[in-house]
Order: structure tokens, then C-alpha cells, then sequence
């Protein structure tokens, strides 16, 4: 849909560039656009490489274990399937945390990951388990405590104040990873009963 949607929206931009006498201004944004979408690549680039990198650190010291304890109450209710497997659950917390610290980008082949240990449990591999469900939810509607794809990209289009927005992604991922658990938490439930 998205491959018909867009070439409209830039054919018509074209056409009334051309017809209101703004074929200049045109050529510029769309030279000026290549260069601002150039540098927000290369900056979430290099906020991704960091990130990734730095998660591929700490998978192989006691960082996973420790976090894994910390968080692993939560885990236990959220994925109780998986409560007796140590490889899953450790997984499933380094991309709750990596989700936590902002890194969406980071987090998802940790997700990605933890949802192909748990596709090899699974017993009906042709259906998302109640655990697999509920780790799309919690990477999609996570709480983030420091945003830092959203930070990087505002940085690089030159905010003067990147950060001002911590307390409002706070509210909103909160709410979002509530509702989000309750919702997955209504349709497993319906599921099971049906």
C-alpha cells in the first residue's frame, strides 16, 4: 500500500511545485532533504552500532546475570512458561532492559532472538505461544527510561534542548506497556477459553 501511497504523495508535490512556480525551492529541499536524511541515518548509525555493541559486552559478563536477577520476578510473572528456562529468561531480560535504556533499535534482534529460543519450545509451531505474544507486546509498547534514538534524532536536526522530552516518554511508555499487558493478558485469556 505504502508503495502506491508515497509515489502519489511525491508526483503530486512535482506537479504543484511546477504549477505555483516553485521548481527552485523544490530542488533545493529535495537536495537539502537528502543531506538532513543522510546525517539522521548516520547519526542512528552510530547510536545503533554503539548500543549494539555495547549489549554484545555485556551478554558475556555477569551484567546479563545481574540484570536477570533483578528483573527476574517480573519475568517470572509476565512469562511463566519460561520460568525454568535460564537461557530464555536471560534473552527475554537483555531486550526488557535494552527496550528500558531506549535502544529500540538494539533491541530488536535481542527480541528477535529471544523469539526464536522460544518458537524451538514451542509445541504448536504454527501458532504464537501465550510467552511469545506477550514479549511482541512488552518490545512494542516497552517503558522507556532514557529515549535515546529519540534524543540522537532530535540532536542531529539540532534541538536546542534533546532531552526535554524524558518525563513525557515516561507517562506515554508507561501507560502504553500497561495497557499493552492487559490487553495480551484479555486475548490469551480468550483464547484459552474458546
Amino acid at each position: 500500500m505504502l508503495n502506491f501511497i508515497w509515489p502519489i504523495f511525491i508526483i503530486c508535490s512535482i506537479i504543484y511545485g511546477i504549477l505555483s512556480g516553485n521548481l527552485s525551492q523544490l530542488n533545493n529541499s529535495v537536495f537539502s532533504g537528502a543531506q538532513d536524511a543522510l546525517n539522521t541515518t548516520m547519526t542512528l548509525l552510530g547510536s545503533l552500532c554503539l548500543w549494539n555493541g555495547l549489549m554484545s559486552i555485556a551478554e558475556k559478563t555477569k551484567f546479563v546475570e545481574t540484570i536477570s536477577k533483578i528483573i527476574k520476578p517480573v519475568v517470572q510473572f509476565l512469562f511463566p512458561e519460561m520460568k525454568n528456562n535460564k537461557k530464555i529468561t536471560q534473552e527475554i531480560s537483555m531486550n526488557m532492559v535494552a527496550n528500558i535504556l531506549g535502544l529500540g533499535n538494539a533491541a530488536t534482534p535481542l527480541g528477535l532472538k529471544a523469539i526464536n529460543s522460544m518458537q524451538k519450545e514451542n509445541k504448536n509451531k504454527k501458532q504464537l505461544s501465550d510467552s511469545m505474544l506477550t514479549l511482541i507486546v512488552i518490545n512494542t509498547a516497552s517503558i522507556q527510561l532514557i529515549p535515546t534514538t529519540v534524543i540522537a534524532i532530535r540532536n542531529s536536526l539540532g534541538s536546542s534542548n534533546p532531552t526535554n522530552i524524558i518525563v513525557p516518554v515516561w507517562i506515554a511508555t508507561i501507560i502504553a506497556a500497561i495497557v499493552g499487558i492487559i490487553a495480551s493478558r484479555i486475548v490469551i485469556k480468550l483464547t484459552k477459553s474458546h
